[in-house]
């Protein structure tokens, strides 16, 4: 019993706690700006907002947020942590700043009040987000053994560097130039490093003068490929390094947010958008910014409201809220709780994986990154547990063969190569597309750099009938004007006499575009689809073929029939169960499966029964088994499978690209299906040949038309176009190769590294990444998920509910003309039984002169009439709906009764 009382003790204050802790106050300290709000305070509000919108993670909370803007003064600043505890505070969120932080730490762990950092530099008692110090310094170390820096030069800023130099100089075994360092500083000691030829430089410095810096290094001329700079600042890809890129010098850096992560980009577009909503940032503002970025501490500050809101979870609701002051210093009953929870934390941020330790993280994964010629590409990472993995080691050790400059001429060709516009961009910047990205990837592994144009007459390379010359990029190799020939180029014999070709980097044919079958509309009686007509028709006859049957047997064998009344020897009586009707209904049931209350006993109606049941679990069984597949597959009415169907049908035109190397195919072709398309096309001229890709695309779109194209392009216009598809196979097998002068040397290298290339995969994934964007192409359901989600209309199954209407219809009618029936024989016989009483009370009625008294005729209530009759009973059925029984209308008179 005490047990019992203590449960419903403990449900009623959970259920006190829950109303009020609806709100949860937090606060946070950030520097004051004068322009504008800082980039940690804008995450930490969407952070704040995401959070509450978010019903999964807190459904019964809401995150009430106070901000408070801080300088340098620490005595200001300890007021205002006061104020938001006086405020009622569940956590509080601390700044970078490390003097500022250990004094809010230490009002924060006299109350028991989470305070949840990003600083570098960890508190005793707080909960930090940013990686710990210890793995941080590791993982330098790691990057400067594995670069065997046996000399190198350290930059630090006093309070803003992220390594602790005392451990990480007695780990280093090098020699070691290290140079406390300010805004002011940096072009002179730059100019110290370059005197002592000190070439490796690790950069410890505030993120706000690394801007300076770099303008500095620019200033002393130390921008070339023997210098290599090491920056642990987490945000090197918010810094401008365009004028870093083409000299080849080594800039290597951790992040600790990987932009390229899709669910990071779609936060940073959240956070982007919420912000421009908050400052009302017209949409031309927001277009014309750069890429969609986020700063580390920024990032972090995002993680640590998610952190705390994860371990509120965990807790809540019973958590009590704090009543507390500074001058007090009660701790708060229930925070060490709250921080144990939160301290168990694992969750997957921004900044990668998160696991906390005793309030320091310890499990993150950074992201080692260096300067490439155009971009910042990802070169290796490392983690506490794996530490220091390289994934691109040549980036690091292969600078002496960047000194060979190849001219590069190509050819614009959607997605092979495209030009970018709109921005002034310069050199090999303003190209990009499948091609483009292979030729990087060539480029690093064979070892050269080059110059990227395209070709003066915008053409590939054909010969001229007449004059016997070649034209477009064939030329321009064949007169050495270029080394290279890079785009959609196909390998041709007539091309290979006069020029070289790699191995091909991409195999393709040609296929037949067209217009995506439509489907085939839905009846509304589709559920008899599994069944052909004839089969219901058949079906109808047995089961009245087989009614009538049992009938008649049920007639003719003695078995069926049994006594009625058999203890009546006088009046002896015979019936037979299988009256027409009831036939009728026991074969219906069988068929139906449901059964009835009418078996049979003979043997011959046994047998036809039997018989009958099992020819009803067959069709019953073939008929489910039909109608899935009928009712949820989408069934298309595609009139061709393959160049054979189209050959051998008039009412679909085809035919292709006007002067190509297709129409080439077909007209040179000796195969006799390909003869015969040529035949159809060439009578056709020239509605059967299109001057572009864009109008073949727009013929077939328009229906009754296919369209004969290059696979890889059709495969890019597919997915691109889901009103569009492909049909059949390759009709013959080519190949698109990198061109070269006769006799290039360079031929051999880079069909060797297409080859490795191509092993590795690499080329399939560029494949993917240009054909199969899933930010560009259409959302295409296959036909096996088809199968699977279509879900059942009224289109499709309707008909079940028409019949099922029907069938009311139908017993409603029977009803009304059964009780009609019913009230016409009851009617008949009322009027005999009221003519009988009439005559009864006639005869022996006997009056007796001077007699006072009087005989009472029996009382005969007045025929009612077809609608009274049928309203009483509706009555009684509405309101008695429970009773089984009901008194019978008296219609006869108590002698006719007798």
């Amino acid at each position: 019993m005490m047990s019992y009382l203590t449960r419903i003790l403990l449900s009623l204050n959970l259920f006190t706690y829950i109303s009020s802790n609806s709100e949860i106050k937090i606060g946070a300290l950030f520097p004051t700006i004068s322009k504008q709000r800082s980039d940690p305070e804008v995450a930490f509000q969407y952070a704040v907002h995401r959070v509450n919108n978010d019903k999964s993670l807190l459904p019964d909370l809401k995150l009430i947020h106070n901000i408070q803007y801080i300088g340098k003064d620490s005595f200001q600043t300890v007021q205002k942590v006061c104020n938001l505890i006086e405020y009622g505070v569940q956590a509080l969120f601390s700044p970078t700043d490390s003097l500022l932080a250990t004094h809010i730490n230490s009002i924060c762990d006299d109350l028991d009040i989470p305070d949840i950092g990003i600083g570098r530099s960890a508190q005793e008692f707080s909960i930090n987000v940013h990686p710990s110090q210890q793995y941080i310094n590791q993982a330098f170390i790691d990057v400067i053994r594995y670069l065997n820096w046996t000399r190198f030069g350290i930059l630090y800023e006093k309070d803003h560097g992220i390594l602790i130099l005392n451990e990480f100089s007695r780990s280093i075994q090098a020699e070691l130039h290290i140079r406390q360092v300010s805004s002011g500083s940096y072009l002179t000691v730059l100019n110290e490093f370059k005197s002592n030829e000190i070439h490796n430089i690790l950069i410890d410095t505030n993120s706000a003068g690394i801007s300076i810096l770099l303008k500095n290094i620019l200033q002393q001329q130390m921008n070339e490929y023997k210098f290599h700079y090491f920056f642990t600042s987490f945000d090197l890809e918010n810094f401008d390094l365009e004028d870093f890129k083409y000299n080849f010098v080594n800039i290597t850096s951790f992040r600790l947010v990987d932009m390229g992560d899709v669910a990071v980009k779609e936060i940073l577009k959240d956070i982007e958008y919420h912000n421009r909503r908050l400052l009302n940032h017209n949409e031309s503002t927001y277009k014309s910014r750069k890429a969609v970025s986020i700063e580390t501490e920024a990032a972090l500050m995002f993680d640590a409201v998610y952190v705390f809101a994860i371990g509120l979870q965990s807790i809540y609701p019973l958590l009590k809220l704090p009543n507390l002051t500074c001058d007090d210093e009660v701790p708060w009953n229930g925070g060490l709780s709250l921080i144990n929870y939160i301290n168990a934390v694992e969750w997957k941020g921004l900044t990668g994986p998160i696991q906390f330790k005793e309030g320091q993280r310890i499990q993150f994964k950074l992201d080692l990154i260096k300067l490439k010629q155009h971009s910042i590409v990802k070169v290796g990472e490392w983690t506490p547990h794996n530490h220091l993995n390289i994934t691109e080691p040549s980036l690091f050790f292969d600078a002496g063969s960047m000194n060979v400059t190849l001219v590069v001429i190509t050819i614009l060709e959607t997605p092979y190569v495209m030009m970018r516009y709109g921005k002034n961009y310069t050199g090999n910047e303003r190209f990009y597309g499948f091609c483009v990205d292979i030729l990087e990837h060539i480029s690093h592994e064979v070892g050269f750099d080059y110059i990227l144009d395209l070709v003066p007459d915008r053409k590939y390379g054909a010969k001229d009938p007449e004059t016997g010359q070649w034209n477009g990029m064939v030329a321009q190799l064949m007169k050495y004007k270029a080394d290279l020939a890079v785009g959609s180029m196909t390998i041709t014999y007539a091309r290979e006499s006069v020029i070289d070709f790699t191995k091909p980097f991409m195999n393709l044919g040609i296929s037949i575009l067209f217009k995506v079958p439509t489907a085939e509309p839905t009846r509304l009686f589709s559920f008899m689809n599994p069944l052909a007509i004839e089969i219901w028709i058949y079906v109808l006859v047995a089961y009245i073929l087989v009614s009538l049957t049992i009938y008649l047997l049920a007639k003719l064998s003695p078995i069926e029939w049994r006594s009625i009344h058999p203890c009546d020897i006088d009046h002896l009586t015979i019936s037979n169960q299988f009256t027409i009707s009831d036939s009728f209904w026991f074969t219906i049931g069988t068929l139906m499966q449901q059964g009835s209350d009418i078996y049979p006993r003979a043997t011959s109606t046994r047998i036809i029964s039997s018989i009958w049941g099992f020819f009803s679990l067959i069709i019953v069984a073939s008929y489910t088994a039909n109608l899935a597949a009928f009712l949820t597959v989408e069934r298309m009415i595609n009139p061709i499978e393959n160049a054979d169907d189209l050959a051998s049908q008039t009412e679909i035109s085809y035919g292709t690209l006007e002067s190509g190397s297709t129409m080439t195919f077909f007209r040179d072709s000796m195969i006799e299906t390909y003869k015969k398309m040529w035949r159809v096309m060439d009578n056709k001229k020239p509605m059967a040949f299109t001057s572009t890709y864009e109008d073949g695309i727009r013929r077939v779109n328009q229906g009754n038309y296919a369209f004969l194209m290059e696979s890889t392009m059709l495969d890019y216009i597919v997915q691109r176009d889901c009103n569009l598809t492909q049909i059949g196979g390759l009709l013959d097998t080519k190949g698109y190769g990198i061109a070269t002068p006769k006799g290039s040397p360079w031929r051999d290298k880079i069909s060797l590294a297409i080859l490795e290339l191509q092993e590795k995969g690499d080329i399939q994934m560029l494949y993917d990444k240009w054909w199969k964007n899933t930010d560009e192409t259409c959302k295409r359901i296959t036909s096996n998920k088809q199968s699977k989600a279509n879900a059942l209309g009224l289109d499709s199954i309707g008909g079940v509910f028409v019949v099922l209407l029907t069938g009311i219809l139908v017993a409603f009618i029977v009803s009304f003309l059964e009780f009609i029936i019913n009230f016409r024989q009851q009617a008949k016989l009322m009027r005999i039984n009221q003519n009988s009483c009439k005559n009864s009370n006639h005869l022996n009625y006997t009056p007796v002169k001077g007699s006072q008294t009087t005989t009472h005729l029996a009382y005969l209530s007045p025929p009612r009439s077809l609608w009274v009759e049928m309203f009483e009973e509706l009555r009684f059925a509405f309101w008695c709906t429970n009773k089984r029984q009901r008194p019978e209308l008296n219609s006869s008179c108590a002698q006719c009764q007798k």
